[in-house]
Protein backbone atom coordinates (compact mmCIF):
# COMPACT_ATOMS: atom_id res chain seq x y z
CA UNK A 1 0.00 0.00 0.00
CA UNK A 2 1.44 3.34 -1.07
CA UNK A 3 0.61 6.60 0.66
CA UNK A 4 1.92 10.08 -0.03
CA UNK A 5 3.75 11.55 2.91
CA UNK A 6 2.69 14.83 4.43
CA UNK A 7 4.52 17.81 3.02
CA UNK A 8 6.76 19.79 5.38
CA UNK A 9 5.20 22.88 6.83
CA UNK A 10 6.97 26.15 6.02
CA UNK A 11 7.03 29.08 8.39
CA UNK A 12 6.08 32.06 6.18
CA UNK A 13 6.09 34.67 8.93
CA UNK A 14 9.61 35.68 7.94
CA UNK A 15 8.62 36.21 4.32
CA UNK A 16 5.56 38.24 5.18
CA UNK A 17 7.61 40.61 7.31
CA UNK A 18 10.45 40.90 4.80
CA UNK A 19 10.13 43.62 2.18
CA UNK A 20 12.52 41.80 -0.12
CA UNK A 21 9.83 39.23 -0.77
CA UNK A 22 8.01 41.82 -2.93
CA UNK A 23 11.03 41.89 -5.20
CA UNK A 24 10.99 38.12 -5.68
CA UNK A 25 10.99 37.05 -9.27
CA UNK A 26 8.63 34.12 -9.06
CA UNK A 27 7.87 33.80 -12.77
CA UNK A 28 9.73 30.48 -12.94
CA UNK A 29 7.70 29.10 -10.06
CA UNK A 30 4.44 30.15 -11.72
CA UNK A 31 5.50 28.62 -15.03
CA UNK A 32 6.26 25.35 -13.30
CA UNK A 33 2.84 25.33 -11.67
CA UNK A 34 1.17 25.84 -15.05
CA UNK A 35 3.37 23.35 -16.88
CA UNK A 36 1.72 20.08 -17.86
CA UNK A 37 4.58 18.08 -19.31
CA UNK A 38 4.70 14.41 -20.00
CA UNK A 39 7.35 13.67 -17.35
CA UNK A 40 5.66 14.65 -14.10
CA UNK A 41 8.49 13.41 -11.89
CA UNK A 42 10.93 15.84 -13.52
CA UNK A 43 8.43 18.72 -13.14
CA UNK A 44 7.91 17.89 -9.47
CA UNK A 45 11.66 17.68 -8.98
CA UNK A 46 12.22 21.04 -10.61
CA UNK A 47 9.39 22.53 -8.54
CA UNK A 48 10.95 21.24 -5.33
CA UNK A 49 14.35 22.56 -6.35
CA UNK A 50 12.90 26.04 -6.85
CA UNK A 51 11.18 25.89 -3.46
CA UNK A 52 14.42 24.79 -1.82
CA UNK A 53 16.28 27.72 -3.40
CA UNK A 54 13.61 30.13 -2.15
CA UNK A 55 13.84 28.62 1.32
CA UNK A 56 17.61 29.10 1.41
CA UNK A 57 17.47 32.61 -0.08
CA UNK A 58 14.93 33.99 2.38
CA UNK A 59 15.97 31.84 5.37
CA UNK A 60 12.59 30.13 5.63
CA UNK A 61 12.49 27.71 8.54
CA UNK A 62 11.02 24.27 7.96
CA UNK A 63 8.88 23.00 10.83
CA UNK A 64 9.14 19.21 10.79
CA UNK A 65 6.95 16.80 12.64
CA UNK A 66 7.88 16.28 16.31
CA UNK A 67 10.45 19.12 16.33
CA UNK A 68 8.81 20.58 19.42
CA UNK A 69 8.97 17.35 21.45
CA UNK A 70 12.09 16.08 23.17
CA UNK A 71 11.40 12.53 24.24
CA UNK A 72 14.35 10.26 25.16
CA UNK A 73 16.99 12.96 24.95
CA UNK A 74 20.22 13.33 26.90
CA UNK A 75 23.36 11.27 27.41
CA UNK A 76 21.48 7.97 27.49
CA UNK A 77 20.32 8.64 23.94
CA UNK A 78 23.94 9.03 22.85
CA UNK A 79 24.76 5.68 24.44
CA UNK A 80 21.95 3.94 22.57
CA UNK A 81 23.01 5.61 19.32
CA UNK A 82 26.55 4.32 19.89
CA UNK A 83 25.21 0.79 20.13
CA UNK A 84 23.03 1.30 17.04
CA UNK A 85 26.18 1.99 15.04
CA UNK A 86 27.42 -1.58 15.68
CA UNK A 87 24.03 -3.29 15.78
CA UNK A 88 24.45 -4.77 12.32
CA UNK A 89 27.53 -6.78 13.29
CA UNK A 90 26.11 -7.82 16.67
CA UNK A 91 22.77 -8.95 15.24
CA UNK A 92 24.43 -10.84 12.40
CA UNK A 93 26.61 -12.82 14.83
CA UNK A 94 23.61 -13.57 17.05
CA UNK A 95 21.54 -14.71 14.05
CA UNK A 96 24.25 -17.00 12.70
CA UNK A 97 24.82 -18.60 16.10
CA UNK A 98 21.11 -18.72 16.90
CA UNK A 99 20.17 -20.33 13.58
CA UNK A 100 22.68 -23.12 14.15
CA UNK A 101 21.69 -23.50 17.81
CA UNK A 102 17.97 -23.71 17.07
CA UNK A 103 18.60 -26.19 14.26
CA UNK A 104 20.40 -28.34 16.83
CA UNK A 105 17.46 -27.89 19.21
CA UNK A 106 15.11 -29.23 16.56
CA UNK A 107 17.46 -32.14 15.81
CA UNK A 108 17.68 -33.14 19.47
CA UNK A 109 14.03 -32.60 20.39
CA UNK A 110 12.80 -34.70 17.46
CA UNK A 111 14.70 -37.79 18.61
CA UNK A 112 12.48 -40.72 19.55
CA UNK A 113 13.29 -40.61 23.28
CA UNK A 114 12.43 -36.89 23.52
CA UNK A 115 9.80 -36.26 20.85
CA UNK A 116 6.95 -37.89 22.78
CA UNK A 117 6.88 -35.42 25.70
CA UNK A 118 4.42 -32.53 25.11
CA UNK A 119 6.84 -29.97 26.60
CA UNK A 120 9.55 -31.06 24.17
CA UNK A 121 7.10 -30.63 21.30
CA UNK A 122 6.43 -27.06 22.42
CA UNK A 123 10.16 -26.40 22.73
CA UNK A 124 10.71 -27.82 19.25
CA UNK A 125 8.19 -25.48 17.61
CA UNK A 126 9.56 -22.59 19.64
CA UNK A 127 12.95 -23.33 18.08
CA UNK A 128 11.35 -23.52 14.61
CA UNK A 129 9.77 -20.07 15.03
CA UNK A 130 13.04 -18.59 16.30
CA UNK A 131 15.15 -20.03 13.50
CA UNK A 132 12.86 -18.57 10.81
CA UNK A 133 13.00 -15.15 12.48
CA UNK A 134 16.80 -15.25 12.51
CA UNK A 135 17.18 -16.53 8.97
CA UNK A 136 14.95 -13.73 7.70
CA UNK A 137 16.82 -11.13 9.76
CA UNK A 138 20.19 -12.00 8.15
CA UNK A 139 19.58 -10.40 4.70
CA UNK A 140 17.90 -7.42 6.38
CA UNK A 141 20.94 -6.82 8.62
CA UNK A 142 23.42 -7.29 5.77
CA UNK A 143 21.66 -4.82 3.46
CA UNK A 144 20.71 -2.14 5.95
CA UNK A 145 23.66 -2.12 8.33
CA UNK A 146 26.62 -3.58 6.40
CA UNK A 147 26.25 -2.91 2.68
CA UNK A 148 24.35 0.41 2.63
CA UNK A 149 24.48 1.99 6.12
CA UNK A 150 22.76 5.35 6.29
CA UNK A 151 21.36 5.11 2.76
CA UNK A 152 18.46 7.49 2.27
CA UNK A 153 17.40 7.05 -1.39
CA UNK A 154 16.01 3.56 -0.96
CA UNK A 155 14.03 2.08 -3.87
CA UNK A 156 10.44 0.92 -3.81
CA UNK A 157 11.52 -2.75 -3.70
CA UNK A 158 13.35 -2.09 -0.43
CA UNK A 159 10.23 -0.51 1.09
CA UNK A 160 8.20 -3.59 0.06
CA UNK A 161 10.78 -5.85 1.71
CA UNK A 162 10.77 -3.68 4.85
CA UNK A 163 6.98 -4.02 5.08
CA UNK A 164 7.26 -7.79 4.69
CA UNK A 165 10.10 -7.92 7.24
CA UNK A 166 8.08 -5.96 9.78
CA UNK A 167 4.97 -8.13 9.56
CA UNK A 168 6.82 -11.46 9.17
CA UNK A 169 8.99 -10.98 12.25
CA UNK A 170 6.07 -9.65 14.29
CA UNK A 171 3.88 -12.65 13.47
CA UNK A 172 6.54 -15.26 14.21
CA UNK A 173 7.71 -13.45 17.34
CA UNK A 174 4.12 -13.37 18.56
CA UNK A 175 3.97 -17.12 17.90
CA UNK A 176 7.06 -17.52 20.07
CA UNK A 177 5.34 -15.55 22.83
CA UNK A 178 2.27 -17.79 22.71
CA UNK A 179 4.41 -20.93 22.69
CA UNK A 180 6.33 -19.68 25.73
CA UNK A 181 3.03 -18.95 27.46
CA UNK A 182 1.84 -22.48 26.64
CA UNK A 183 5.05 -23.88 28.13
CA UNK A 184 4.50 -22.02 31.38
CA UNK A 185 0.86 -23.06 31.68
CA UNK A 186 1.76 -26.65 30.80
CA UNK A 187 4.40 -26.79 33.53
CA UNK A 188 2.11 -25.14 36.04
CA UNK A 189 -0.60 -27.77 35.48
CA UNK A 190 1.91 -30.64 35.65
CA UNK A 191 3.25 -29.51 39.03
CA UNK A 192 0.13 -28.01 40.61
CA UNK A 193 -2.16 -30.91 39.66
CA UNK A 194 0.10 -33.98 39.24
CA UNK A 195 -2.80 -36.44 39.54
CA UNK A 196 -4.64 -34.73 36.65
CA UNK A 197 -1.58 -33.89 34.56
CA UNK A 198 -1.83 -36.91 32.29
CA UNK A 199 -5.50 -36.26 31.57
CA UNK A 200 -5.17 -32.49 31.09
CA UNK A 201 -1.82 -32.32 29.26
CA UNK A 202 -2.59 -34.70 26.40
CA UNK A 203 -0.97 -34.89 22.98
CA UNK A 204 -4.16 -33.65 21.34
CA UNK A 205 -4.28 -30.54 23.52
CA UNK A 206 -0.60 -29.97 22.88
CA UNK A 207 -1.28 -30.03 19.14
CA UNK A 208 -4.14 -27.55 19.64
CA UNK A 209 -1.84 -25.23 21.63
CA UNK A 210 0.78 -25.35 18.87
CA UNK A 211 -1.81 -24.71 16.16
CA UNK A 212 -3.34 -21.77 18.03
CA UNK A 213 0.14 -20.31 18.63
CA UNK A 214 0.73 -20.10 14.88
CA UNK A 215 -2.80 -19.26 13.69
CA UNK A 216 -3.69 -16.54 16.20
CA UNK A 217 -0.77 -14.10 15.56
CA UNK A 218 -1.81 -13.17 11.97
CA UNK A 219 -5.22 -12.14 13.34
CA UNK A 220 -3.77 -10.21 16.28
CA UNK A 221 -1.52 -8.26 13.93
CA UNK A 222 -4.36 -7.13 11.62
CA UNK A 223 -4.33 -3.49 12.85
CA UNK A 224 -0.66 -3.08 11.93
CA UNK A 225 -1.41 -4.13 8.33
CA UNK A 226 -3.41 -0.91 7.91
CA UNK A 227 -1.39 1.40 10.13
CA UNK A 228 2.04 0.85 8.55
CA UNK A 229 2.21 1.52 4.82
CA UNK A 230 4.74 2.56 2.18
CA UNK A 231 5.25 6.31 1.87
CA UNK A 232 7.06 8.29 -0.80
CA UNK A 233 9.09 11.46 -0.51
CA UNK A 234 11.66 13.40 -2.53
CA UNK A 235 15.35 13.73 -1.76
CA UNK A 236 17.07 17.00 -2.72
CA UNK A 237 20.71 16.22 -1.90
CA UNK A 238 22.09 15.90 -5.43
CA UNK A 239 19.10 15.68 -7.74
CA UNK A 240 15.41 15.37 -6.98
CA UNK A 241 14.53 11.69 -6.70
CA UNK A 242 11.77 9.65 -5.15
CA UNK A 243 12.52 7.76 -1.95
CA UNK A 244 10.28 5.19 -0.29
CA UNK A 245 9.99 4.25 3.36
CA UNK A 246 7.61 2.50 5.74
CA UNK A 247 5.83 4.61 8.32
CA UNK A 248 2.53 4.80 10.16
CA UNK A 249 -0.31 6.14 8.04
CA UNK A 250 -2.68 7.29 10.78
CA UNK A 251 -2.41 9.25 13.97
CA UNK A 252 -5.94 8.61 15.15
CA UNK A 253 -7.99 5.80 16.62
CA UNK A 254 -6.62 3.01 14.41
CA UNK A 255 -3.04 4.03 15.21
CA UNK A 256 -3.71 3.95 18.94
CA UNK A 257 -5.68 0.70 18.69
CA UNK A 258 -2.72 -0.99 17.02
CA UNK A 259 -0.32 -0.02 19.76
CA UNK A 260 -2.77 -0.95 22.51
CA UNK A 261 -3.25 -4.40 20.96
CA UNK A 262 0.49 -4.82 20.44
CA UNK A 263 1.46 -3.55 23.89
CA UNK A 264 -1.32 -4.95 26.09
CA UNK A 265 -2.59 -8.11 24.35
CA UNK A 266 0.63 -9.34 22.74
CA UNK A 267 3.24 -8.11 25.22
CA UNK A 268 2.07 -7.06 28.68
CA UNK A 269 -0.74 -9.57 29.23
CA UNK A 270 1.48 -12.63 28.51
CA UNK A 271 4.24 -11.03 30.60
CA UNK A 272 1.85 -10.59 33.54
CA UNK A 273 0.72 -14.23 33.32
CA UNK A 274 4.30 -15.45 32.99
CA UNK A 275 5.37 -13.34 35.97
CA UNK A 276 2.75 -15.01 38.19
CA UNK A 277 3.60 -18.51 36.95
CA UNK A 278 7.36 -17.89 37.21
CA UNK A 279 6.98 -16.65 40.79
CA UNK A 280 4.98 -19.76 41.66
CA UNK A 281 7.55 -22.07 40.01
CA UNK A 282 10.39 -20.33 41.84
CA UNK A 283 8.49 -20.87 45.08
CA UNK A 284 8.15 -24.58 44.25
CA UNK A 285 11.89 -24.81 43.56
CA UNK A 286 12.66 -23.03 46.83
CA UNK A 287 10.58 -25.54 48.75
CA UNK A 288 12.26 -28.42 46.91
CA UNK A 289 15.70 -27.09 47.84
CA UNK A 290 14.66 -26.80 51.49
CA UNK A 291 13.40 -30.36 51.35
CA UNK A 292 16.67 -31.50 49.78
CA UNK A 293 18.72 -29.86 52.55
CA UNK A 294 16.45 -31.40 55.17
CA UNK A 295 16.95 -34.85 53.65
CA UNK A 296 20.73 -34.40 53.66
CA UNK A 297 20.63 -33.54 57.36
CA UNK A 298 18.31 -36.46 58.02
CA UNK A 299 20.56 -38.94 56.19
CA UNK A 300 23.61 -37.74 58.13
CA UNK A 301 22.05 -39.07 61.37
CA UNK A 302 21.87 -42.78 62.25
CA UNK A 303 18.94 -44.56 60.72
CA UNK A 304 16.05 -44.59 63.23
CA UNK A 305 14.73 -47.90 64.54
CA UNK A 306 11.33 -48.91 65.74
CA UNK A 307 9.69 -51.93 67.38
CA UNK A 308 6.49 -53.38 65.99
CA UNK A 309 3.74 -55.10 67.89
CA UNK A 310 5.47 -58.50 67.75
CA UNK A 311 8.64 -57.15 69.32
CA UNK A 312 10.66 -57.20 66.10
CA UNK A 313 13.11 -54.37 65.60
CA UNK A 314 13.26 -52.82 62.11
CA UNK A 315 14.96 -49.80 60.50
CA UNK A 316 12.91 -47.11 58.84
CA UNK A 317 13.76 -46.45 55.21
CA UNK A 318 15.17 -43.07 54.29
CA UNK A 319 12.79 -40.94 52.22
CA UNK A 320 15.21 -40.07 49.43
CA UNK A 321 14.01 -38.07 46.50
CA UNK A 322 13.40 -40.26 43.52
CA UNK A 323 15.10 -39.87 40.14
CA UNK A 324 11.83 -38.66 38.62
CA UNK A 325 11.57 -35.89 41.23
CA UNK A 326 15.12 -34.72 40.53
CA UNK A 327 14.42 -34.67 36.79
CA UNK A 328 11.24 -32.68 37.43
CA UNK A 329 13.20 -30.08 39.37
CA UNK A 330 15.82 -29.77 36.63
CA UNK A 331 13.12 -29.32 33.99
CA UNK A 332 11.39 -26.71 36.13
CA UNK A 333 14.65 -24.81 36.63
CA UNK A 334 15.27 -24.80 32.89
CA UNK A 335 11.79 -23.48 32.13
CA UNK A 336 12.09 -20.80 34.84
CA UNK A 337 15.33 -19.61 33.21
CA UNK A 338 13.59 -19.49 29.81
CA UNK A 339 10.64 -17.55 31.27
CA UNK A 340 12.79 -15.02 33.12
CA UNK A 341 14.87 -14.35 30.01
CA UNK A 342 11.66 -13.91 28.05
CA UNK A 343 10.31 -11.41 30.61
CA UNK A 344 13.55 -9.43 30.51
CA UNK A 345 13.14 -9.10 26.75
CA UNK A 346 9.41 -8.51 26.37
CA UNK A 347 8.53 -6.23 29.28
CA UNK A 348 10.49 -3.21 27.92
CA UNK A 349 8.90 -3.63 24.49
CA UNK A 350 5.44 -3.76 26.02
CA UNK A 351 6.04 -0.62 28.09
CA UNK A 352 7.40 1.31 25.09
CA UNK A 353 4.49 0.14 22.93
CA UNK A 354 1.99 1.20 25.58
CA UNK A 355 3.57 4.65 25.86
CA UNK A 356 3.61 4.98 22.06
CA UNK A 357 -0.12 4.41 21.99
CA UNK A 358 -0.74 6.83 24.85
CA UNK A 359 1.65 9.65 23.86
CA UNK A 360 1.27 9.47 20.08
CA UNK A 361 3.48 9.13 17.04
CA UNK A 362 6.18 11.55 18.19
CA UNK A 363 7.07 9.29 21.11
CA UNK A 364 7.12 6.33 18.74
CA UNK A 365 9.46 8.06 16.29
CA UNK A 366 11.80 9.50 18.94
CA UNK A 367 11.88 6.65 21.48
CA UNK A 368 10.52 3.40 20.06
CA UNK A 369 12.60 3.79 16.90
CA UNK A 370 15.62 4.72 19.04
CA UNK A 371 15.43 1.51 21.07
CA UNK A 372 14.40 -0.60 18.07
CA UNK A 373 17.85 -2.04 17.36
CA UNK A 374 18.51 -2.83 21.02
CA UNK A 375 15.12 -4.54 21.41
CA UNK A 376 15.79 -6.54 18.24
CA UNK A 377 19.13 -7.69 19.64
CA UNK A 378 17.54 -8.76 22.94
CA UNK A 379 14.77 -10.65 21.16
CA UNK A 380 17.28 -12.43 18.92
CA UNK A 381 19.51 -13.23 21.89
CA UNK A 382 16.51 -14.61 23.76
CA UNK A 383 15.92 -17.13 20.99
CA UNK A 384 19.60 -17.89 20.45
CA UNK A 385 20.73 -18.95 23.92
CA UNK A 386 17.97 -21.48 24.62
CA UNK A 387 20.34 -24.18 23.34
CA UNK A 388 22.85 -23.22 26.04
CA UNK A 389 20.14 -23.34 28.70
CA UNK A 390 18.98 -26.78 27.57
CA UNK A 391 22.52 -28.16 27.58
CA UNK A 392 23.35 -26.72 30.99
CA UNK A 393 20.14 -27.74 32.76
CA UNK A 394 18.90 -30.94 31.09
CA UNK A 395 20.96 -34.11 31.41
CA UNK A 396 18.72 -35.94 28.95
CA UNK A 397 19.20 -33.17 26.37
CA UNK A 398 23.00 -33.33 26.80
CA UNK A 399 23.02 -37.11 26.48
CA UNK A 400 20.92 -37.07 23.30
CA UNK A 401 23.04 -34.28 21.82
CA UNK A 402 26.25 -36.24 22.47
CA UNK A 403 24.72 -39.31 20.82
CA UNK A 404 23.86 -37.27 17.72
CA UNK A 405 27.34 -35.78 17.52
CA UNK A 406 28.98 -39.15 18.10
CA UNK A 407 26.88 -40.78 15.39
CA UNK A 408 27.60 -37.90 13.00
CA UNK A 409 31.34 -37.51 13.42
CA UNK A 410 32.60 -40.79 14.96
CA UNK A 411 34.30 -43.10 12.40
CA UNK A 412 32.35 -46.21 11.46
CA UNK A 413 34.05 -49.29 13.00
CA UNK A 414 35.32 -51.81 10.47
CA UNK A 415 34.92 -55.54 11.33
CA UNK A 416 38.03 -57.68 10.71
CA UNK A 417 36.26 -61.00 11.18
CA UNK A 418 32.86 -62.58 11.43
CA UNK A 419 33.23 -62.82 15.20
CA UNK A 420 34.06 -59.12 15.50
CA UNK A 421 31.18 -58.20 13.20
CA UNK A 422 28.83 -60.24 15.32
CA UNK A 423 30.01 -58.72 18.58
CA UNK A 424 29.70 -55.23 17.12
CA UNK A 425 25.97 -55.55 16.56
CA UNK A 426 25.13 -57.37 19.81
Amino acid sequence: MLADDDSPKYNLSYIESNDSYTALDHTKLISLLKLNGTNQSDNIGEFLRVLENLRSKFNISVVKECDRTHYCSGEFRDLILAYNSIHGYVSLLICLFGSLANALNVAVLTRRDLAGAPINRLLKWLAVADVFVMLEYVPFAIYRYLLFPGQEDRPYSWAVYMLFHMHFTQILHTASILLTLSLAIWRYIAIKYPSYGSSLCTDRRCSIAIGVSFLLPPMLCIPSYFVFTIHQDYALDHRPSKVYFVDSNYDGRLYQTNFWVHAVVIKLLPCAILTVISAWLIRVLYRANNRKRALKGYNACPAPTAVNGNGNVFTRKSTKRSKAERRTDRTTKMLVAVLLLFLLTEFPQGILGLMSGALGRCFFKQCYDLFGELMDALALLNGAINFILYCSMSKQFRTTFRQIMRARFAPTPRASSHTELQSTYV
